[in-house]
């Protein structure tokens, strides 16, 4: 099982078609669906079993459905050990917004239910199969092209993507390892524009938007 919280983040889950099994309530009428019949609880008791440092009127609890199986085909966004909730949630929206189905996670990455993963991705987890396994026998076997982020390698404006393909993002102070980097046939940075140029990297959920938009702006022809 897993919860959400707030009135947005559990009705996306609902209309997904997630089964719900228990719905908490400060509010009888927060929900238009007079059917859900929430259990009524005081602001207090849903401070109790929030994880939020400031709750909102509502929480639901979820059963967790059966794992997909990954699909070898499309647009593919693979994780590589990202251990930050707030990173993945975002990168499961950023997935769903440029319409990426699916996101392979390393088994070293942090769990998609995880409340602040939950949360951060704001009902996008409900329309992106997200998937654990062994990345590197995965891409072992893929038919598809692999495409991999790095500091200092062919720039992601002059590099030509497919319409299908596997684009690896790395851990948050490492990158991409050693074992995942062999099996990288594209090595694609976003290069630095700044004088100076002392930052030392982008924040791994930025870095993902940045290449997804990047993508599929050549891939679209827009």
């Amino acid at each position: 099982m897993f919860i959400a919280e707030g009135i947005k983040v559990i009705s996306e889950f609902i209309e997904a078609g997630f089964e719900l099994l228990y719905l908490y309530a400060t509010d009888a009428n927060l929900f238009d669906n007079k059917e859900l019949n929430p259990i009524l609880i005081s602001e207090q008791e849903l401070k109790k079993i929030s994880a939020l440092v400031t709750p909102n009127n509502c929480l639901a609890v979820f059963k967790i459905p059966k794992t997909k199986l990954f699909s070898d085909s499309g647009l593919v966004v693979a994780l590589d050990d990202i251990r930050d909730p707030g990173n993945l949630g975002t990168i499961i929206r950023l997935c769903d917004w440029f319409g990426i189905e699916q996101l392979f996670c390393s088994e070293t990455t942090v769990d998609v239910y995880n409340p602040k993963v939950i949360q951060s991705t704001m009902g996008s987890v409900s329309r992106v199969t997200v998937v654990y396994g062994d990345l590197a026998k995965m891409l072992k076997t893929t038919s598809l092209p692999i495409y991999g982020t790095f500091m200092d390698e062919n720039s992601i404006y002059s590099e030509d993507f497919s319409k299908e393909g596997i684009v690896i993002m790395g851990n948050e102070a490492n990158g991409i390892s050693e074992e995942i980097g062999f099996l990288v046939q594209h090595k694609i940075t976003i290069p630095r524009f700044g004088t100076i140029q002392k930052t030392e990297s982008l924040n791994v959920a930025t870095a993902t938007a940045i290449v997804l938009s990047e993508m599929q702006r050549k891939i679209s022809g827009k």
